[in-house]
């Protein structure tokens, strides 16, 4: 259920917390207090459409947040564990949404940021809210297949997940036979030019990286003739031009006064003697390396006309040599097909064929599912119409199929379409809802749907925002009396300007506008004894309350509690 709902800077909304309770809740006002507003803040913060219009003048952000409490079995808990929230149903779900003025929006839900889409999902958990025209729902014949397989429950859903697989093979595979069919003479040109293209790029018989390697291998043989004589000028400096044998020489004559002066000679003599060594070792080094660099030009003009070929199939056919191959592989598969089409084509209807057949065969068993939960659905309905003073009413769930040749067309969802049918007076032919049925009519069969699918769908609370306008006297006293019995099943709100309805109410809040320095704010005030029977006095004597509109409405509580206790 919904335990706290607190809004800041929403509107004309200013700062409000509302706490609510378990039961029937009825809010009432006057026109234009802000009754709509506390159902566009619960629809915000469960993942309803916002915009930087509904944050307060003069405010930065608007601020929302409602806690709920819901028992360990609620799907909802699962729904945040597949986000990834850890959330403990002994601790409550916190929804926080903020709204500001820039039109940013952020959401958090018991502290963790997320998603719209995922917010969207966590609402569609919680909070199910039916407006005043939500009933031209009821009119899109496209719903009503949706309404009578969520009434048919786990017996359709395994079935109708199997056909939905099926099916999308299916039309995968009467696309890919359209393609073949539409395209024969565009396909015989194409197959030229993927021929040419397989056999331009499969003569080059391209390696991966290989223009990497041959462009590494180029620089080399490029700098090789550099290389050689920069190796050759220093071989010569070292070993051709003297310069070893004037350092010979030099050893010669230090060598020749060592025996005058060992202790200061000895050291330099071993030095010279050393770099002598070296420099011959250096320049044998230098020698062996120019006669290795190879400096082969066949081989060089070789890696040039590759590398121009190379370049030339990248121009054409991808940024890379995988990318070129890639497209070889898919060029290779879309000739084959060309090629091959009256094998891909035979195999193709084969496989249509087979999926066709388990298509209808797992539609047939839709069908039969859905007929079993059409008329338990017409049955519920009726009945719960009779409560809704349609007593006479005759309503039918119609299930129709399109001829296709031999069999029935294949839809998304099977081979049926669903239409709610409806007689309000007997002797009638049945007919479409929007063919027939009057605005209060609507708010009565969306109530008794409402009602039927509560059990089923486990939203904790529903809310109705003046879905009773149309109504009076016997039918608003009968909508009153199913939303009372309809919050034994959950927790339900409703917007509402009859006192019929809000008689009814375990919880009457009345919303006002106040209006304080030239500044109007909404305030929310949860009614008891007396100042529940001024409002209900207000509601059915209007501007003026006499004591015989007290009076009235003192008579019309008393009779609802009798009517709940019965």
């Amino acid at each position: 259920m919904l335990r706290e709902l607190s809004i800041r800077n929403l509107a004309v909304i200013e700062s409000v917390t509302v706490r609510f309770h378990e039961g029937f809740h009825v809010l009432t006002g006057e026109t234009g207090a802000g009754k709509s507003i506390l159902i566009d803040a619960l629809s915000l913060v469960v993942g309803g459409r916002g915009s930087s219009d509904m944050v307060r003048y003069g405010c930065d952000k608007a601020e929302i947040e409602a806690m709920f409490e819901l028992p360990w079995a609620h799907p909802v808990w699962r729904t945040l564990q597949s986000f990834g929230i850890d959330a403990k149903p002994e601790e409550g779900l916190v929804i926080r949404r903020e709204l500001s003025s820039q039109g940013k929006s952020v959401s958090r839900v018991n502290g963790h940021i997320v998603t719209m889409s995922m917010l969207r999902e966590t609402g569609e958990c919680l909070v199910n809210i039916h407006g005043q025209h939500e009933h031209q729902s009821l009119f899109r014949t496209e719903r009503h297949l949706d309404w009578l397989d969520s009434y048919a429950g786990d017996k359709i859903a395994g079935t109708l997940a199997k056909y939905k697989d099926v099916f999308k093979q299916y039309e995968k595979v009467r696309h890919q036979l359209r393609e073949l069919e539409d395209s024969s003479r565009q396909n015989m040109q194409m197959l030229d030019l993927y021929r040419f293209q397989i056999e331009e790029i499969a003569a080059a018989r391209l390696k991966p990286n290989e223009d990497e390697l041959l462009t590494e291998e180029r620089l080399k043989l490029v700098s090789s003739v550099k290389r050689r004589d920069s190796a050759s000028e220093a071989y010569a400096l070292i070993y051709g031009n003297k310069g070893l044998d004037a350092i010979s020489r030099a050893v010669s004559r230090v060598s020749d006064i060592r025996e005058y002066d060992p202790e200061l000679i000895g050291p330099i003599l071993e030095q010279l003697q050393s770099s002598f060594y070296q420099l011959e070792d250096a320049a044998f080094q230098l020698r062996d390396y120019r006669d290795a660099v190879d400096s082969d030009p066949e081989r060089l003009h070789f890696i040039d006309d590759r590398l121009d070929l190379i370049h030339s199939l990248k121009r054409k056919y991808g940024e890379s040599i995988p990318d070129i191959l890639t497209y070889l592989d898919r060029i290779q598969s879309e000739a084959d097909k060309i090629e091959n089409r009256d094998e891909h084509t035979a195999r193709l209807q084969a496989e249509q064929s087979r999926l066709h057949d388990e298509a209808m065969q797992l539609g047939g068993t839709l069908s039969d599912i859905r007929r079993a939960a059409a008329d338990r659905l017409s049955v519920a309905i009726e009945s719960e119409l009779r409560q809704l003073q349609m007593e006479r009413t005759t309503f039918r769930v119609e299930l129709n199929q399109q001829a296709d040749g031999d069999s029935y067309r294949l839809l998304a969802n099977g081979i049926d379409e669903a239409a709610f049918l409806i007689a309000p007076n007997p002797g009638e032919p049945l007919k479409p809802l929007n063919k027939i049925a009057s605005g209060g009519e609507m708010s009565r069969i969306m109530l008794a749907l409402k009602t039927i699918f509560a059990a089923i769908d486990l939203v904790p609370v529903l809310v109705f925002d003046e879905v009773d306008t149309g109504v009076s006297g016997r039918a608003a006293q009968a909508i009153a009396d199913k939303m009372s019995r309809l919050s034994a099943q959950c927790q339900v709100f409703s917007i509402t300007h009859l006192p019929q309805v809000a008689c009814m109410a375990d919880h009457h809040y009345e919303i006002r506008k106040n209006i304080i320095d030239e500044r109007t704010s909404t305030i929310v005030t949860e009614l008891v004894a007396g100042t529940r029977i001024e409002e209900l006095a207000r509601m059915l004597g209007g501007v003026e309350i006499t004591e015989k509109t007290r009076h009235h409405a003192q008579e019309m509580l008393d009779l609802a509690y009798k009517q709940k206790g019965a």
